[in-house]
Formats: C-alpha cells, sequence, structure tokens
C-alpha cells in the first residue's frame, strides 16, 4: 500500500510488546494464530486454507502486493502499483497514465520494466545456523559473518536463479531468521487499467479518508517464455458486495513498521529522521511543481514522481503527529516499561535496552553523511550499481554486500537493463535538489560535502553529469555491466567517475553503521525477542519486512465525530461527490458511460484488518477463500500503524471485485478478461 493514515492517540492501542489483541497482527504463515482467532470469531481457516491462498499470493518487487485470479497467470493489483508501468509506456503522443489501457487481446499487453511477480514456496528456520555465524562477535565483523552465512543459505538453497529466488529475512529485530524461498517470473506485462483520474479520484483531500469513490485496481499477467505461465492455485474472483461483520483476510506482503522500536529509536525518528524527511521532501515538492507548470510534457513527465513525493509527505507527517501526541507516546514508554519490568533479574536477557540506547546514539553521528552521499536521481543509481555491482562481482558470494549476492544479483540485473525511459531535466532537478540538501544539512566545508561536490554548485554539477552521460540507453549499460570491473575502471562517462568517487568513502560509512550501530542491533534484537517470548509466550508477529503475511478482521465501520461511518461507498456516490473541478473531476469513461452504470454497485469498502505500506494490491478474501476486494489505503487513523494498531478505528480500504466487475463489463470493457475470469 503506497497510503497510510493519521494516527488518534487517545484511543486505546495494543502494541506488540504484550499480546496481540483483537484484530491486530500482521501474521506470517507459519505463524498464523489459529486458536486466538477461533475464540475470537468461532472460526479459523486450516492449513489446507491457508495453502491454498499462500500458492496465489503475489509479491511485486515494485513494493506491492497483488495475487492470481485465473489459472493463465492473470494478476490483480492496485493501479497505483502498476502507474509506473503505465508512466514507463507512455510517450508525447500517448499517455496511458492518464487515458488508462485496455490490451484487447494478450499479444498487445505492455511489459512493466523492472517488474517481478514472486510466490512463496517454502519457509524455513534457519535461526540457528545464522546466530551460530556470529557466535561472539560483535560490530563490523558480526554483520560480515552474519552476511556470509546469509549468502550461503541463500545460494544452497536456490542454485536456479532463473525461475527462484532466496531470501533470508531478519524477525523480531534479529530474534529469529527464516530462509523464504519464491517462485519467481520476471516478464510481467499489463493487461487493464482504468484512467488515473479513475483511481486517484478526491485526490489528496480524500488520501487516507473515508468515504472513497476510487477504482485503484488494475490487472497484470505474468508471462514465462513468452507464454502465459499456468497458474492452478489461484483465488476465485467473486464479484459480490461485502457483508457487515463478515470476517476478511487480508494477505501481502506489508513492507516495514516500527512497532517493536524502543524509546531511544522512536526519539531518534521522531528527532531527526522525520524532520529532515519532511524538510527535504517539502522542497522537492515545490521544485516538481514549479518545473512541472513549464510545459504539458513536463506535467506529464513528472507526475508519477510527484504522486510519490507528495503521498510520502502525508505519510510522514502523521508519522511525526503520532510520535508528538503525548498521550500515545505515553502508552509506548507504558508498555516499554512493562517489558522491562517483567525481564528484569534475567541474566540471559540482560538489559539489551542500554545497548539499543548507546548505538542508537552511535548512528545519531552518522546519519546524515550514511543519508546525504548517495544522491538521487536515476541515472546516478545506474552508475552507482554498476560500480557497485562491478567491484562486487570479483568477490566470493559470502564477502559481498547484500543486493550483489548471486541470489540477489537477477534482479539488480533486469532493474538495471530493462528499458525505460529517463528524462534528463527531471534527473537534473531530483540530483540537484539532493545535492542542495546535502550541502545544506553536512555544511559547505565539511568533507563529505566537498567530495560530493568539489567545486561546482549542486545544480551545475548535476547538469554537467546528467548531460554528459550516456547511460539512459540500456545497451550502454549492458556493455559496462558484462565488461565488469574492467569496463567500469576504463569508462569515461562523467555519471560512472562520479559514482567510483563516492564509492569508497559510501564503503567507509557503511562499515562505521555496521561497526556501532547495526552489529549490536543484531544482537540486542535478539536479546529483546527472547524478553517478549519470555513475558508474553509465542503469540506474537515481527514487525514488517515486506514479506508474506496474513491478517484477519472483519467488514465493520467506526464512528467519526459522534456519527457511524458506513462500511461502504456506491458507484453511484461518486456522480453525487463530484464537482467537476480537480481533484473531484469524474474520469472521462465514468461520465461518458454514467447512465450504463448500475449507481448501487458496491465500490470502495472498509475492514478492521491489520496492514501497512506495501499492502497495496492485498487481495480482501473471504472465510470461503474467494477474493471479494483489493485493499488499496488505510482510513486517517492507520498512519500510526506504523507504531502499534487500535482496532476501534483502524480500518483497511479496499476496492471491491463488484465494482472492478462493473468496470471491465461497462467502463473500461475488456470481455475477455471478465469471461476469462468468469471461466475459472
Amino acid at each position: 500500500m503506497k497510503r497510510f493514515a493519521l494516527y488518534a492517540a487517545s484511543a486505546a492501542i495494543a502494541f506488540t510488546s504484550t499480546a496481540a489483541q483483537a484484530d491486530e497482527g500482521m501474521w506470517t504463515f507459519d505463524g498464523f494464530p489459529t486458536e486466538r482467532m477461533e475464540e475470537t470469531y468461532g472460526w479459523a481457516p486450516d492449513q489446507a486454507w491457508l495453502d491454498r491462498v499462500q500458492a496465489a499470493a503475489v509479491r511485486l518487487t515494485g513494493g506491492c502486493s497483488a495475487s492470481f485470479v485465473s489459472g493463465s497467470g492473470l494478476i490483480l493489483t492496485n493501479h497505483h502499483c502498476i502507474a509506473s508501468c503505465l508512466f514507463d509506456n507512455s510517450s508525447d503522443t500517448m499517455d496511458y497514465l492518464d487515458a488508462g489501457f485496455v490490451a484487447q487481446n494478450r499479444e498487445e499487453e505492455l511489459k512493466c520494466p523492472g517488474q517481478q511477480a514472486e510466490v512463496v514456496t517454502s519457509i524455513a528456520d534457519v535461526t540457528e545456523e545464522v546466530k551460530t555465524s556470529f557466535a561472539g562477535l560483535d560490530g563490523e565483523a558480526l554483520t560480515k559473518a552474519r552476511d556470509a552465512k546469509i549468502a550461503e543459505l541463500e545460494s544452497a538453497g536456490c542454485p536456479d536463479t532463473d525461475t527462484t529466488r532466496c531470501q533470508v529475512v531478519t524477525l523480531f529485530g534479529g530474534g529469529q531468521y527464516k530462509l523464504y524461498t519464491y517462485r519467481k517470473y520476471s516478464d510481467i506485462r499489463l493487461a487493464w487499467a482504468p484512467e488515473d483520474r479513475a483511481s486517484t479520484f478526491g485526490g489528496d483531500p480524500d488520501n487516507f479518508n473515508f468515504p472513497r469513490y476510487s477504482l485503484d485496481a488494475s490487472f497484470l499477467r505474468a508471462y514465462e517464455n513468452g507464454q502465459p505461465v499456468a497458474t492452478p492455485q489461484h483465488l476465485q474472483w467473486n464479484p459480490r458486495a461485502p457483508e457487515e461483520g463478515e470476517v476478511t483476510f487480508v494477505v501481502g506482503n506489508p513492507g516495514s513498521t516500527s512497532r517493536l522500536y524502543t524509546q531511544s529509536q522512536l526519539a531518534f525518528e521522531r528527532e531527526v529522521r522525520l524532520p529532515v524527511t519532511l524538510t527535504t521532501l517539502s522542497e522537492l515538492r515545490g521544485r516538481l511543481i514549479t518545473a512541472m507548470d513549464e510545459s504539458p510534457e513536463k506535467e506529464r513527465q513528472g507526475l508519477d514522481t510527484l504522486n510519490g513525493v507528495e503521498n510520502g509527505l502525508k505519510v510522514y507527517i502523521g508519522r511525526t503527529k503520532a510520535l508528538n501526541d503525548p498521550d500515545f507516546t505515553a502508552q509506548l514508554a507504558e508498555a516499554e516499561a512493562e517489558l522491562r519490568q517483567r525481564s528484569a533479574g534475567n541474566a540471559e536477557i540482560g538489559d539489551p535496552w542500554s545497548a539499543v540506547d548507546e548505538a542508537t546514539a552511535a548512528y545519531r553521528a552518522l546519519y546524515l553523511p550514511y543519508r546525504f552521499l548517495s544522491p538521487s536521481g536515476d541515472l546516478f543509481g545506474y552508475a552507482s550499481t554498476l560500480v557497485y555491482a562491478a567491484q562486487e562481482r570479483e568477490k566470493p558470494n559470502g564477502e559481498r554486500l547484500p543486493g550483489y549476492t548471486d541470489s540477489a544479483l537477477p534482479l539488480t540485473e533486469k532493474r538495471l537493463l530493462d528499458e525505460r525511459p529517463v528524462y534528463p531535466w527531471l534527473d537534473e532537478l531530483m540530483m540537484g535538489w539532493s545535492l542542495s540538501k546535502a550541502r545544506e544539512y553536512l555544511g559547505v566545508d565539511d568533507a563529505d560535502s566537498r567530495l560530493l561536490l568539489g567545486q561546482e554548485s549542486p545544480e551545475a554539477l548535476a547538469e554537467r553529469l546528467v548531460e554528459g552521460t550516456q547511460l539512459a540507453d540500456p545497451a550502454v549499460r549492458k556493455a559496462l555491466w558484462d565488461g565488469g570491473l574492467a569496463a567500469i575502471e576504463a569508462s569515461d562517462d562523467p555519471m560512472i567517475r562520479y559514482a567510483l568517487r563516492l564509492a569508497d568513502r559510501q564503503r567507509a560509512l557503511r562499515d562505521a553503521v555496521n561497526e556501532s550501530y547495526s552489529g549490536p542491533l543484531a544482537i540486542a534484537g535478539g536479546k529483546l525477542a527472547d524478553a517478549r517470548f519470555a513475558a508474553y509466550g509465542d503469540s506474537l508477529y515481527p514487525d514488517a519486512t515486506f514479506t508474506l503475511r496474513i491478517s484477519y478482521g472483519q467488514v465493520k465501520g467506526w464512528e467519526e465525530r459522534g456519527q457511524q461511518v458506513p462500511i461502504l461507498t456506491t458507484m453511484g456516490g461518486t456522480f453525487e461527490r463530484a464537482t467537476g473541478a480537480p481533484p473531484f473531476d469524474v474520469a472521462e469513461a465514468f461520465a461518458a458511460n454514467q447512465a450504463d452504470i448500475d449507481p448501487d454497485i458496491a465500490f470502495d469498502f472498509v475492514t478492521t484488518n491489520d496492514i501497512i505500506g506495501g499492502n497495496s494490491g492485498s487481495p480482501v478474501i473471504d472465510r470461503a477463500g474467494t477474493v471479494i476486494g483489493a485493499a488499496f489505503d488505510g482510513n486517517i487513523h492507520s498512519l500510526g500503524g506504523n507504531y502499534g494498531y487500535d482496532g476501534t478505528l483502524n480500518r483497511t480500504v479496499a476496492v471491491s471485485t463488484d465494482a472492478v466487475q462493473e468496470a471491465l463489463e461497462t467502463i473500461y470493457p475488456a470481455p475477455a478478461l471478465a469471461e476469462e475470469l468468469a471461466g475459472e
């Protein structure tokens, strides 16, 4: 989910330092709380049900979730999850993001650059192997030993990197390590997407709010060897309205939460990371809007980036408000104090909180250079990837940095070499902005500022590098990739030379962070996990890590300012809400087909499921195991879900399959897709 919501801290909150309550929890599939759900709802899925759903759940490497909904590789996800695919396939003569896209046949389906779909096939506990690898070590030595063992486990688990991917995931801050094995599909194509305005109706005013009238849904298809893949394990499409009180499941890959953070880590978020992020993103938003106003073409080319920036700003504003709410933060502090009291006197656990305090204090001194020494922009990103890949591939697999091991290289290569447009003005803007922020926060006379800029201004340096590089050409990138370190060191491309100039300092900063922060946290995190398990048993779920999770809940509204919020909206409500002015201007196809659209069709609905960013596109599944919606947002109260869950207010917002079916039949007709969904 790329959208979140504001947190209302006055209500009771269930924190994950205690046992999870109500519908709280982003549960791993190998740790689903069957007994707890049975106690609440009188029913819980059996293992066969969970296995079927897991086999249909899809992770999109662009940062979203999805699900197979036919036997021919058809994938349901959100429109905002494929907006970049529409953007990358657009040109000055055809704006697919604005107009939408319907493939009349499979030959017309559009390839999505950089996209990969992954399905979990197994989960194995490798905690003992990983922890044993760094026993007795600390700091940088610990992280190197741990990363080497992880690389070894991933390589051994997935010798076939063409069709599988292995990933060792850190859970509970280092308390557990699990090896996830994926069946991957690297050829992903777009089959159907509505107009952008159909998805973004209501724009920023409606974002993180409800009622909503958003057709935030699209369909992709997975291919292999030029043919749609056979996916017999898929969810049954069920175009119906949700029923109040019915049990729902959201299955997807929540990106990241901080519910297990200690007080010193939360203070760092509130005092350092969030203020820097809000200030710098606000300036970027202003620069983008100013540049986009210069021409319709720049407006089109910058829209996808601007949408992401604006959405991120709302997320971080909500998180900032949550961590500045005294009632909310007091409850977080009380939860930690309770866990510390329960753990007092346990010699095996000791005092990991002090270790986290010390590591976080050290990180404060490293954070700004560590953050700002990697300039923004697609072209610099290509250059940096090429430099690091060339250098790391010279090393044995176990000594490489994460992202460049044998298990990770295929996806790194795909993202690097897939063809997609690069707009020089936008890259110059992004790079110039990030360099100017680096100078501002580090200081003009700082050694890292001088390394970044030399004697040039941020904007002049960005212009020189972007105009001089040839890395926008995928053939040039491929030649450098294939040529390895010799080709990189011999290159006279200015962006490559610049990336080489920064690489040594970037590595030194990474080593310093590992020595004083990441290494100590690996040990302290394991002790904190032990403390939680000792105090509250094993009915706990880990923080989100963009790995497969399942949450359960029910279709249920909430009370807002003394008024009951309904569980759903209808398609007819779109026209009642419309004003004719952006962002409440009805999409053209909606307006053209108003007379034929059934106004009583369920459009968007809310549930109590516990989700966070990364869950975008997750199927909403009923008790029968059929898909009745796709999660795309949270309500305004769920932004604080990064730090805690409030079942009285936090809600998932989903688009109903009922509305998507109506769109397939009436608004953006795709009879072949409708037949495919009905026939499975």
